[in-house]
């Protein structure tokens, strides 16, 4: 019964039209800053975000975690607010904020009640220009990001196995630099390398600014123009420019050792596009690719390799095709006990070559795209998704068209539109084959049996 109530929920979720449920609005101020406002009247509450279309993968080489390093400074002092006092106020007006790098963007936000809206623009158009840092502050958060290294990569395996095999996939592309950075460009990080930052990128020109939740978008351009407008652009920005991948002419192989491996498994990456501006459907193909693939119990290579041949404990497939440029596909198998590296690597092959034989069950692929128009429907419900949404995708060169076109795209895609996309990307010269490994013991070099 409790299954059968599900389904119809999600029934009636998809049977809603996404397009009428989302008012959204958008304008440039004069000095270049874009503006867009998601109008959400269910709760008086507003999420204000302003995302800076420059992250890690903007850096220059040598300084590697400046962008991340940056986003931990810019909650030092101005010259209206103290060290701190940024998040204390928010936090004394009942709200709450934080800030996060990725590679294409560095986003700042606070989620607070609608009246509170004018508050957080006064105080985040403030340190967009009026940042104040001393040699105290470098050396006291160049720490804090040598320790976050340290729990979130140094020590964990997967993290330090991810973090070379992302290497190994982008030889030129800064893709393959970690986000936090390398240790030793880390340890060297000054004020210059700070400052040189914030003063090329932090600018209203290259920041886009949205408001979602129980807004009026008249008052948000008024407000907007009183705090952002003011600010002049930078007239040196340059235009986003990364070197690029040369064409990969080679699979890569690596096997990745580390003693606290506590259960083996192979990875395998392959280069892939992203979704670009009008031009969408390889990417919503990709999507529904990995759902189809390896998401949950109902997929196929759950199916197969999990239930079927139960030579795998755990097997994914996954692809997000938000990013700046090109982006990848990956397959995750982790094998039963008794089960080889070399076998599951196997399996996993045969289990894909299968797939692209039998082709998609019609069946499976109409529960995915049920299941994705309601996730998008109920993610509307916070106005923080609803911000990251749009963030994400306009800091990767998307559009708000594209944006909305998204949703249609992805149940427009067909059975041939999967294998096509599967066909063009499972090349395995485009691909990244990683094992994750305990290390090997003397007797097992030596071919001695255990």
């Amino acid at each position: 019964m409790r299954r059968l109530l599900v389904l119809v929920g999600i029934a009636m979720a998809t049977a809603l039209p996404l397009k009428a449920q989302e008012a959204v609005t958008d304008f440039v101020l004069g000095n270049g800053m874009q503006v867009v406002v998601v109008e959400d009247h269910r709760a008086p509450v507003v999420t204000h975000m302003v995302w800076y279309k420059a992250g890690s993968a903007d850096e220059d080489p040598g300084v590697s975690g400046v962008a991340h390093f940056l986003e931990h400074l810019l909650f030092k002092g101005t010259d209206k607010l103290e060290p701190g006092e940024f998040s204390r106020v928010v936090s004394e007006n009942g709200g709450r904020d934080n800030a996060f790098t990725s590679y294409d963007y560095t986003a700042y936000y606070q989620r607070v009640a609608a009246d509170r809206l004018e508050l957080m623009m006064q105080m985040e158009s403030d340190r967009m220009v009026n940042l104040r840092l001393s040699e105290g502050d470098i050396l006291t958060e160049r720490d804090v990001i040598i320790e976050e290294r340290n729990q979130r990569t140094e020590n964990s395996a997967g993290a330090l196995f991810r973090e070379q095999r992302n290497a190994a996939q982008y030889l030129n592309h800064r893709y393959g630099v970690p986000i936090i950075g390398w240790r030793h460009e880390m340890e060297t990080l000054d004020l210059q390398d700070a400052l040189a930052y914030y003063e090329e990128f932090y600018a209203p020109n290259n920041a886009i600014l949205i408001v979602a939740g129980d807004v009026d978008p008249e008052n948000v351009k008024a407000l907007a123009e009183t705090y952002y407008g003011v600010i002049p652009p930078n007239p040196d920005l340059k235009e986003r420019a990364r070197p690029q991948e040369p064409p990969q002419t080679s699979a890569r192989r690596m096997q990745f050792f580390d003693a606290r491996v506590a259960q083996e498994y192979v990875t395998r990456s392959y280069l892939a596009p992203e979704r670009d501006a009008g031009d969408q459907k390889e990417a919503a193909a990709l999507t529904i690719l990995a759902q189809v693939l390896g998401s949950g119990p109902n997929s196929v290579l759950a199916q197969k390799l999990q239930f079927g041949t139960q030579q795998a404990v755990y097997v994914s497939a996954f692809y997000s095709g938000v990013s700046l440029d090109d982006t990848t596909f990956n397959l995750v198998i982790v094998p039963s006990q008794g089960v080889t590296l070399e076998e599951a690597e196997a399996a996993l092959d045969g289990a894909v070559a299968e797939f692209m034989q039998e082709g998609v069950d019609a069946e499976h692929l109409e529960r995915i795209k049920m299941q994705l128009r309601a996730q998008q429907i109920y993610a509307r419900d916070s106005s923080d998704s609803v911000g990251n949404r749009y963030g994400r995708a306009l800091t990767s060169g998307l559009t708000i068209a594209d944006i909305q076109a998204w949703p249609d795209l992805l149940q427009a895609v067909t059975e041939e539109d999967i294998l096509a996309a599967a066909d063009r990307v499972f090349e395995i010269d485009n691909s990244v084959t990683g094992w994750l490994m305990r290390p090997v013991t003397e007797a097992a070099e030596e071919g001695v049996s255990q």
